[in-house]
């Protein structure tokens, strides 16, 4: 049995540079310090029906909007724990809602639609996901890597570096290695400041000082941008899901 998690934020996204994250780590020194992962490379895979309607309708920036992926801290194996998380926003609030499961429980489920047994409200809350949402399958897999720290004072305070974001079609598994299309520029770092009320008066002030703007940026969005551009055919086919080196169509 797992266990369950469940998230309630608000989340502001930055884009900088290589530079300028090394300014910020420097001046936040006395008020941060790194979370138990560290530095660590997190792989996910997004689930989406056929015709991306997930994230076509999280691209229009709606009040409300929801999305499914499965998540590992690292490589996985078939034993590994996993996340399987739900998320949703309204109003600017991000509800996070997971549980761990190991991965071949996972991707029997999004695969194949073994059922989740015996684990709790918030596998019932995937569940229904799952059924408003037919024909939902693992449809993008995104991997980057994240540099995590907290508050000293207050460890409701994160703050994430995300650097090498890749992401692809194929191979949609955890226990793949990570490759795949640049998200980002190079040098361009994603930072993501995570508060459960109002921003410190420090963070303000740095943040200020750096010129440093708040914007709106999706992994999964800029991926399907980018899928979009480059068609859906040739070495990026919506059929291709592997599980265990097994090929499902």
């Amino acid at each position: 049995m797992g266990y369950q998690d469940i998230f309630k934020r608000y989340e502001l996204k930055y884009l900088i540079t290589e530079e300028q994250k090394s300014v910020l780590l420097e001046a936040m020194e006395s008020y941060i310090r790194p979370d138990e992962y560290g530095r660590n490379t997190i792989c996910n895979i997004y689930c989406d029906t056929p015709d991306y309607l997930l994230v076509r309708r999280s691209l229009e920036k709606p009040v409300y909007k929801e999305k499914l992926r499965v998540r590992s801290y690292g490589r996985a194996t078939r034993e590994s724990q996993v996340f399987l998380e739900l998320k949703k926003k309204y109003k600017g609030v991000v509800y996070k809602r997971r549980i761990s499961v190991p991965e071949r429980e996972a991707m029997d489920y999004l695969v194949c639609g073994t059922a989740l047994k015996g684990r709790g409200q918030i596998a019932e809350e995937i569940a229904c996901f799952t059924e408003l949402y037919r024909q939902l399958a693992p449809a993008v897999y995104l991997s980057y890597e994240r540099e995590a720290f907290y508050g000293r004072q207050d460890r409701e305070l994160r703050i994430t570096f995300d650097e090498n974001i890749l992401w692809r079609k194929q191979e949609l598994s955890l226990c793949a290695r990570s490759y795949g299309l640049p998200v980002l520029e190079p040098e361009t770092v994603l930072m993501e400041i995570k508060l459960a009320g109002a921003m410190p008066l420090w963070l303000c002030r740095l943040l200020s000082e750096n010129k440093i703007y708040q914007t709106g940026f999706s992994k999964y969005g800029r991926a399907y941008g980018q899928m979009t551009e480059l068609g859906k055919s040739g070495n990026y086919s919506q059929n291709e899901i592997y599980l265990g080196g097994r090929k499902y169509a």
